[in-house]
Formats: C-alpha cells, sequence, structure tokens
C-alpha cells in the first residue's frame, strides 16, 4: 500500500548521520555559522525535503506523520529554547531501520525503525537524539571543524541532495562518488562526539517529557545484541549513521540508573500506529493473516490495536465486508478513536457508500474537529460525489487554523477548478508547492492565478504579494545553490543548476 524507498547509503552516512542536538546550548562560535548559515541551513533542508518528496521516500499517511508530529512535540517541550526553533517530523516508507535529521529541522523517521520499537519511549529517545542533532547545529559545526578536503566532501554532500532535489541526478552522483573512502571513514570518526553530546542532551528532553530514563539505553542494547550475530552487510543502517560503541551504552545505562525508576504506559496512537504501518507489510492477504494469527494466539500487547490492523489489512485487501465487520465490532466494545472513526469513513468510501461514509465523517468531526485524516478524508469525499461548494467552504476554513498545510491546499485547488474558479484554483495549487518547497511550480501557478480575471481586487493584492514573497525565496535558494556550486568546484565536479 506504501512504496518503500531505500536511501542512498553514503548519502546518510554524511549527511542524514551528521546530525545536531538540544538543552544547554555550547557557544557554538561564528565559524560554524560562517560556513553554512542558517538561511542557508533553511534552504538546505527545504531542498532536501522536496527531493524526499519528488522520490517517494516522504510516507504520505496522515496518521503516521499527525502522530510522529505530536510525539515530536511532546518532545520538544521538554525545552521551552528549542521549542521555539522551527521543527518538521515525518516518517519515510523505508525498510531500512534508520532515522535522521535535516539542516532547518527536518527529523526523518524509517517506518522499520517505528516497527522495530518496543516501546513509544524508544521512539521518543531516537526522536530526542535527533532532535538534539538539529538543536546543535552539527551539520554546520562539521564543516567548520574540518579542514581542506574534508570540509569540502561534506559541502559535496550537501550540494549534493541540492542537485537531487532539483533533479540533476547526474550532478548528484558526481559529488557522491567524488568523496573518498577515507574521507567517510574520517567523517564517521568526527561525529562520534556529535552522537555522544546527542544522546547526553536527548536523555534530558526524554526524561523532561516524562518518557522512561531507561529506554535510551534499551533501544541501544537490542541493537547491540542484535547485530552481534549479523554480518556486516546486514547491519542496520541506525548503526552505520550513528556508531554505536560500548561508551555510548555505557553512558546511556549510567544516566538511567541515576533516573528514578518510571515506568510509561505505551499511548493508544503509538499501538495503532504501529498497527496501521503492520497492515502495510507484504501482500495484503498476508497481512491479514499475520493478524488475524495474532488475535487467534494472543501474541500481543493492544488486541484493540490487532483489530485494528486487522480492518486495515482487510481494507488494503479490498474485503469491505469483513473489515466493517471488525470495525463494529470494536465500535460494539465501545473502543473510540479518531483513527478508527477514519478508517470506517475510508471503507464505507471505497466500497461505494458515499452517503453513509458522509454521515460517518460528519458525526466523527463533530468528536474529533482537528483531526487530520478526517479533514482531509470528508472534503475528498464531497468533492468525489460533485458537492464541491461545501468542499471548497471546508477547505479553506480548516486553512485559517493550517495555513501551510499542503494536502488542504490541493483539496481547495480541486475543489475550486471543479466550480470554474480559475483564480482560486491556481492561488491553492500554488501554495502546494510552496509548502513542498517547489518554488518554481509555485511561482508559475501564481502567475497564472495573476493572469486569471474572475478573481476580485483583494485577491489580486493577495496574490501579488504571494509572489514578491516567492521571488524572494527564489534568489535565497539560487544563493545557496551558488555557494554549493563553489564547493563543487573546488573538487571538479559539475555545477548544481537547479530549478
Amino acid at each position: 500500500m506504501k512504496k518503500c524507498f531505500r536511501l542512498t547509503s553514503l548519502a546518510i552516512a554524511l549527511l542524514f548521520g551528521s546530525q545536531a542536538s538540544a538543552v544547554q546550548l555550547p557557544d557554538l562560535g561564528e565559524a560554524s555559522a560562517n560556513v553554512v548559515s542558517p538561511q542557508m541551513e533553511q534552504a538546505l533542508g527545504a531542498q532536501s525535503m522536496q527531493s524526499l518528496h519528488a522520490s517517494g521516500a516522504w510516507l504520505d499517511d496522515p496518521e503516521v506523520n499527525a502522530y510522529l508530529e505530536n510525539l515530536g512535540r511532546r518532545l520538544l517541550q521538554g525545552d521551552p529554547e528549542t521549542a521555539r526553533e522551527p521543527f518538521e517530523f515525518f516518517a519515510v516508507a523505508s525498510n531500512e531501520l534508520n532515522a535522521f535529521a535535516l539542516p532547518g529541522g527536518h527529523v526523518g523517521i524509517n517506518t522499520a525503525l517505528i516497527l522495530a520499537t518496543q516501546s513509544e519511549s524508544e521512539l521518543a529517545s531516537v526522536m530526542a537524539h535527533e532532535i538534539s542533532h538539529v538543536s546543535q547545529h552539527h551539520i554546520a559545526r562539521q564543516i567548520a571543524g574540518q579542514t581542506g578536503n574534508q570540509a569540502l566532501s561534506i559541502a559535496a554532500m550537501l550540494g549534493a541532495l541540492i542537485a537531487a532535489g532539483t533533479g540533476n541526478g547526474q550532478a548528484a552522483m558526481a559529488a557522491m562518488t567524488g568523496v573518498g573512502a577515507a574521507q567517510i571513514q574520517n567523517q564517521i570518526n568526527y561525529t562520534r562526539e556529535h552522537e555522544k553530546e546527542a544522546d547526553r542532551i536527548g536523555f534530558q528532553l526524554l526524561t523532561n517529557a516524562g518518557f522512561d530514563p531507561r529506554a535510551m539505553a534499551s533501544f541501544f542494547e537490542r541493537l547491540q545484541q542484535a547485530t552481534r550475530l549479523a554480518d556486516s552487510a546486514s547491519v542496520p543502517s541506525y548503526l552505520r549513521t550513528h556508531p554505536l560503541t560500548h561508551e555510548r551504552i555505557a553512558e546511556a545505562q549510567d544516566r538511567a540508573f541515576a533516573s528514578t525508576y518510571k515506568q510509561v504506559p505505551d499511548s493508544q496512537e503509538y499501538n495503532l500506529v504501529r498497527a496501521l504501518l503492520r497492515s502495510y507489510e507484504g501482500q495484503p492477504r498476508e497481512a491479514v493473516a499475520r493478524f488475524t494469527t495474532d488475535l487467534q494466539e494472543g501474541r500481543y500487547r493492544d488486541r484493540n490495536a490487532v483489530r485494528y490492523g486487522l480492518a486495515a489489512a482487510y481494507l488494503r485487501a479490498q474485503d469491505f465486508s469483513a473489515a466493517e465487520k471488525e470495525l463494529a465490532g470494536l465500535e460494539q466494545d465501545k473502543v473510540h478513536h479518531p483513527m478508527i472513526e477514519a478508517l470506517a469513513g475510508q471503507v464505507l468510501t471505497q466500497s461505494g457508500q458515499n452517503d453513509a461514509a458522509r454521515q460517518r465523517y460528519e458525526a466523527a468531526l463533530k468528536r474529533y474537529p482537528g483531526h487530520l485524516q478526517l479533514v482531509y478524508d470528508y472534503p475528498r469525499l464531497l468533492i468525489k460525489t460533485g458537492d464541491v461548494g461545501p468542499a471548497l467552504q471546508f477547505a479553506e476554513t480548516h486553512l485559517l487554523q493550517r495555513p501551510q498545510d499542503a494536502d488542504l491546499h490541493q483539496i481547495a485547488a480541486e475543489a475550486a477548478a471543479a466550480q470554474g474558479f480559475n483564480q482560486k484554483s491556481h492561488f491553492h495549487q500554488g501554495e502546494y508547492y510552496a509548502a513542498i518547497g517547489n518554488t518554481r511550480s509555485a511561482l508559475e501557478q501564481f502567475e497564472l492565478a495573476l493572469k486569471s480575471a474572475d478573481g476580485d481586487q483583494r485577491d489580486q493584492l493577495i496574490v501579488e504579494s504571494r509572489l514578491d514573497a516567492l521571488r524572494t525565496r527564489q534568489k535565497e535558494e539560487q544563493q545557496t545553490r551558488g555557494t554549493s556550486a563553489q564547493y563543487a568546484e573546488k573538487l571538479s565536479l559539475p555545477a548544481f543548476t537547479g530549478r
């Protein structure tokens, strides 16, 4: 149901593994900011995210991403200073056990890692570690702390991500292959101090947010045990990009022993999200069989989550009656959650029961008005049934609270186009592209909106204002690419032309 994507191991090792930290920020000095400015970090992060979106690596699943976003925000509350920085948390569809942080506060968690955790606190410990990589600006410090070819190799990798994000695959490959094996090893050695720093500060975030202080150590230990019998080719990506030493494990254990014992129950969302991800694995009927066997043999921690996963697997297998029966059983047992309501709406919609689906969505939205899967699915149903006016009104109402929500803008663009509102349709499509970092396509849409004659003077002024803002952003992105091109030139690499 969701396609997996294997991220380039070299890119992960040099960029995704060279990440950053939080709480009690040390003096970073002027050197790192002079090499990679905060503006450049933001631009690099935006370009990298565009690359992830374009490649299909980013998991397009509102339930999973909303959960990670909420968990990340909970962790950020452990340090008010870090919480003021921009962050985005999202899932990556990959069977590689890994997590990474990009410049500008983008934190990605592979679906395989979510499934590998045995508690919500373990997942939170990984996310806290990545948050700490970001808040400590490790990429900027890494470049500033190197000299000669080492610094240039890191800069080349940053340029490679930009090239990949702009569709310049040849330049990206040249940048990646231009980094020698010895430089890679030096880079990994350099990041071990960053890893220890991210462990220490991440632990503070973890415990301040109320999670189990033993979680980081327990996850490290299990990773190490899992690799003792494995050959080097099967070592989890997380250990290749986050070098795990006996010293790091011992320090994590010492921190846990020095903390007050606290058993923290997993949230219902954690169990439901893991069940949803399990329903995506393998062929649909294989997923159904796995959940059925788990229920029959009692192999579960949360029975209701397994029943939800079985219903999701039935939906994927297009066995709508079986999915409805499973969901009806949950309702009869008074198990209520917005994820269950959203799944029920999808079952009704995909089985052609549009009227029943609309009633289910409207009732669910009264109970859970801000649940994103419901907020996205309801107007899409309205568009499907031709009720485009209420769909546009619904989307634009929710955009008042979520003005940079790409999905809502795309829904609004489709509803506006169906009504012949050309300027409004181009405007929302432009905002969609702007939200995912595709500045060039956004500018094209806003220019089309400006040429449309069906908007009033106020709408024209809004479009002109957005055009000006995006042209400024485009100039900043071009300046960032120019800096990366200079690094590439020193390495005799092709210039990164970009979009």
